[in-house]
């Protein structure tokens, strides 16, 4: 079910009503944590945009892939600066929402699945890397996206350290349940106008970890700058 499709949708064609709400299952001890998505947000132009997008979107550089580019947002910004970007995502709704907004070159696929190019910018935003869905799957996913490299080409990706969800002590130190996964290992699922998603995996990862699977992974990852709360814009490159 396209959730985020049909809500796009609506949305570029005045039909906006309500807003997508979010479930994110952290772990089964732990209470469900319940959250909008406002529709005007995946529209925002650059100006209303996170700071870590900003940089990001100003540090792309070359030939760019927006992978889950969603609305078309950063990629709307990129073209209009005369970048020359591809936006990509396995939505059907999205990709007719970018090409509904003008943008150019857009591609309906698994990134996965999407083979036989190369580019100077590899851009996930928005969490980009949650699509992997747990560390053994992120390390596949780097794997495909260095086939996708131009030498010298870079990865940009900002992500979230779900840490402050867990209980904390007086130390500031968190109390995470009993568990084999990585706590950024979460299920999510997205209900919109009465129709629910099938629940899926996503991934938050905090920086050091980004890192270290990263370097095991034959990539260099720098930290390019943090956000305001948690979050964090990284560079990750071939070694």
């Amino acid at each position: 079910m396209d959730i985020l499709g049909e809500a796009m949708i609506d949305y570029q064609t005045g039909h906006y009503t309500e807003d997508i709400m979010t479930y994110l299952s952290i772990h089964p001890q732990l209470e469900v944590v319940q959250d909008d998505l406002p529709l005007p947000y995946l529209f925002r132009p650059f100006n209303e945009m996170p700071k870590l997008e900003k940089k990001a979107l100003k540090l792309c550089h070359g030939t760019v892939l927006d992978i889950g580019c969603g609305a078309g947002s950063h990629s709307l910004y990129l073209q209009k600066k005369g970048v020359s970007v591809t936006a990509l995502d396995y939505s059907k709704g999205a990709i007719e929402t970018c090409k509904t907004r003008g943008i150019v070159n857009c591609v309906r696929t698994d990134i996965m699945n999407f083979t036989g190019h190369r580019f100077d910018t590899l851009l996930l935003l928005m969490n980009g890397l949650g699509i992997a869905g747990t560390i053994e799957k992120l390390e596949l996913l780097l794997h495909h996206l260095s086939s996708l490299l131009h030498p010298n080409a870079q990865i940009l990706v900002d992500s979230s350290d779900i840490i402050y969800l867990f209980h904390s002590d007086e130390d500031g130190g968190h109390w995470i349940p009993a568990q084999e996964a990585y706590y950024g290992e979460v299920q999510f699922q997205m209900e919109y106008k009465g129709k629910q998603s099938t629940p899926f995996e996503w991934l938050y990862l905090d920086f050091n970890t980004l890192q270290t699977v990263a370097n095991a992974n034959n990539f260099s990852c720098e930290l390019v700058s943090e956000g305001d709360h948690y979050d964090y814009l990284a560079r990750i490159t071939l070694k």
